[in-house]
């Protein structure tokens, strides 16, 4: 038998089951939490941030990922405070020079902005890496491994060189699957291209040259 439990979620009092997670408590309940890194498929992530909310026990505040934080009898959590609200709009801030194409943003990082009132241009000035409308989220990479099975691909570098790529090796499954390009946030795939692209070189480039 399932054990339930009973916590506080913008002080409306739910009961859910024990083993899930803050945001699928929050979700079950029709609180809508942001997410850019996550996917009900895939193992939590936890690296944009966006989905934080605060978590009090026992009178202690605590800032987390309801990505991947556990639920527990008697938490108050809270979705939206100005604390939490300034976390998103500083994350969407300093993500947005990342994913500025033409002086504007696209997909997630658009709609949230709007919804939090952050200054897309406020770090712009200091971005020093070309723009690539990647924002990192994995979730095309994930996808692949944990559900398509493909490992058709991957993350390279690290630092402000980390990216995306796929490997040639394994791109025939792409041309069957394409889920990446409709799970991207910020649409960068399906924005590029027609067909799966990264680092301008594409699937259908490759096959055309083993063929």
């Amino acid at each position: 038998m399932e054990k339930l439990l009973t916590l506080e979620i913008d002080k409306r009092q739910v009961r859910v089951r024990e083993g899930m997670t803050v945001l699928e408590a929050a979700r079950e309940a029709d609180i809508e939490i942001p997410t850019l890194c996550y996917h009900e498929k895939l193992k939590p992530y936890g690296v944009c941030r966006i989905c934080s909310v605060e978590v009090e026990k026992e009178g202690h505040v605590r800032i987390v990922a309801s990505c991947g934080y556990p639920v527990g009898e008697g938490l108050i959590i809270r979705t939206h405070s100005p604390r939490i609200d300034r976390i998103r709009k500083g994350i969407i801030e300093l993500m947005a020079p990342a994913v500025m194409i033409d002086g504007d943003v696209a997909g997630e990082i658009k709609k949230l902005a709007e919804e939090y009132g952050a200054d897309v241009h406020r770090f712009e000035s200091r971005y020093r890496v070309t723009p690539s409308r990647c924002i990192l989220c994995g979730i095309c990479v994930r996808y692949c491994d944990e559900v398509a099975g493909a490992h058709a691909i991957g993350f390279v570098g690290r630092g402000i060189d980390r990216r995306v790529v796929f490997f040639p090796e394994e791109a025939r499954a792409c041309i069957t699957c394409g889920a990446c390009a409709e799970l991207c946030p910020v649409s960068k795939i399906a924005a590029e291209t027609d067909f799966v692209v990264f680092d301008g070189f594409t699937v259908d480039d490759w096959l055309t040259r083993k063929s």
